[in-house]
């Protein structure tokens, strides 16, 4: 799931480090039985004003050796705010990616309506590898550039760039991480989360995934349905095509809601000042898109850059104004400061920099053996840029590594819900990331679940955002385990409406880039949690 959001800081935190304090052992089930986890000051300044706890798990780095060596998971613990006969457990929450950090998003109990969060402790973690847990995966912080070659290979020399380069960061991070390259599977991510239960000696999870985190949801359910209290699961990855398939149908997806995108666009003309035709729009794109391939603004941001910008309009409606008003100033003024900005924001540079990316080809290249014939990717990428041209081959030269990746790919899991007691599914009609029908196909395999449905929005994972139809649910599900009635079909239980498009007048598209007018703790929580593909 493409896109890594940078601003790593749920609820406005800085992620910096840890401070833990000694704490003693706890006995564990059977396998492995990990420490108590030591819990002590938080870093991040959100996270201390709210009262969370911080510490390090020990876990093993391969459970098959639970003797050998370790390695540390960053957990994080705000506790339930009701009596202890209401408590309700913990609530481990995932972000996605696969690769994003979670460590904050104990923050996420907040922004349950009716107070249904308090009886819980929510359980924010940095999956292995990632941000502070211990080592953090890195192979190479500097390989997504400034005016990288054009995603689209029109050209032998073109393809044969990209397959050197992708060959190259796969190459790099098996010279840096060759042991950790071997245990980054989602299932190694689902017995971390056994490890966690267990240090915090419960007999039972709740669960609250977004995008990747709802396969993670999925394959724990499976694996361990006698562990899952309640479980929500928002923007839901379709099992039958983990990993590549559901790539090439994010790729159809994402070139539909990019022409929603410019149909609103058209409809503001009097705001952005770039036309009254979504079709127009789209045609000066591609215009743009090409005089930038050929002369990169400033040397840096060329034509995948464009791309890169505007697929965050693609994945929500969130960030639309931000696009819309740095495009503008571009079009109109010769400005591509607001441009670059953007994308600086989602793409940062440096040492230890590309954590989420290497991560993301760590967990998709071993879940699952990708193809390792290039002429099939070739081929199936042609046939799809054919009928999607704007992120198709973005895409692809962004999985590309796995076809040389040194981790050893294992069998996916075969997802069966058939004994899980609950689950509350959420989709929008036209999420690009994890397509409807990866709720549907979900809704299927989990016979106790229910599915809400935003009718019609574009916006992926965009649960806890203010609709009420869908987060008063949420808190009801969370408060009582009551799901709403199952109906016949192939179809949502639930229609509610979607998060609603922004209706931007002269004075808020000048604000939208100061972010002026907007809930910050609410717009960072929502940016942490929509890390994809």
């Amino acid at each position: 799931m493409k896109k890594f959001v940078a601003a790593v800081a749920a609820a406005g935190v800085a992620i910096s480090g840890l401070v833990v304090a000694a704490g003693p052992a706890a006995a564990g089930e059977s396998g492995y039985s990990p420490a108590a986890i030591p819990w002590g000051q938080c870093a991040s300044p959100g996270l201390q004003r709210r009262g969370a706890e911080c510490g390090l798990l020990e876990v093993p780095l391969d459970y098959a050796h639970p003797g050998g060596t370790k390695i540390k998971m960053a957990v994080s613990r705000i506790k339930h705010k009701v009596s202890d006969d209401k408590y309700q457990g913990i609530m481990l929450v995932n972000p996605g990616g696969p690769g994003g950090s979670g460590l904050t998003l104990s923050v996420l109990g907040e922004f349950v309506p009716n107070g249904a969060g308090e009886a819980y402790d929510w359980i924010g973690f940095d999956p292995r590898g990632v941000g502070s847990s211990q080592p953090a995966l890195t192979c190479d912080g500097n390989y997504t550039g400034y005016a990288r070659p054009d995603y689209v290979p029109v050209t032998l020399s073109l393809e044969q760039t990209w397959l050197k380069r992708s060959k190259g960061y796969a190459d790099a991070c098996t010279k840096n991480n060759a042991p950790l390259l071997q245990h980054l599977k989602t299932t190694d991510n689902v017995q971390d989360m056994e490890s966690i239960r267990k240090a915090l000696g419960r007999n039972e999870i709740n669960y609250y995934g977004f995008s990747y985190g709802t396969y993670l949801g999925q394959v724990y359910s499976t694996l361990y349905p006698n562990r899952m209290r309640r479980m929500v699961l928002d923007g839901n990855v379709d099992p039958r095509g983990v990993w590549y398939q559901d790539n090439i149908d994010q790729d159809i997806a994402f070139d539909r809601n990019i022409r929603v995108y410019f149909d609103w666009l058209a409809k503001y003309d009097s705001v952005y000042h770039l036309g009254t035709s979504g079709d127009a729009i789209g045609r000066r794109f591609e215009q743009e898109r090409l005089k930038l391939k050929a002369h990169p603004l400033g040397g840096q941001i060329g034509s995948d850059e464009l791309v890169d910008v505007f697929l965050q309009a693609g994945y929500y409606v969130f960030g639309w104004e931000d696009v819309a008003t740095a495009y503008s100033e571009y079009i109109n003024k010769g400005d591509f400061t607001g441009l670059k900005a953007l994308w600086d924001g989602g793409n940062p540079q440096g040492p230890g920099a590309d954590n989420g990316y290497a991560i993301y080809l760590g967990t998709q290249c071993t879940d699952v053996q990708w193809p390792t014939n290039w002429n099939k990717w070739r081929v199936d990428n042609w046939l799809t840029y054919f009928r999607a041209p704007f992120e198709t081959w973005g895409n692809a030269w962004f999985n590309a590594p796995c076809i040389y990746w040194g981790g050893k790919a294992s069998k996916p899991v075969q997802i069966d819900g058939k004994r899980v007691q609950s689950a509350l599914l959420i989709s929008e009609t036209l999420d690009a990331a994890t397509p409807f029908s990866g709720s549907i196909e979900v809704r299927k395999r989990y016979p106790n679940s229910a599915l809400i449905e935003g009718v019609g929005g574009t916006t992926h994972a965009g649960s806890l955002n203010g609709v009420a139809c869908v987060d008063n649910a949420i808190a009801d599900y969370l408060a009582t385990g009551k799901l709403p009635q199952r109906k016949p079909g192939n179809r949502s239980d639930v229609q509610c409406d979607p998060v609603p498009q922004p209706v931007p007048s002269a004075v808020s598209a000048k604000a939208a880039a100061s972010g002026a007018g907007k809930s910050a703790e609410r717009r960072a929580l929502t940016e942490n949690l929509l890390l994809t593909h």
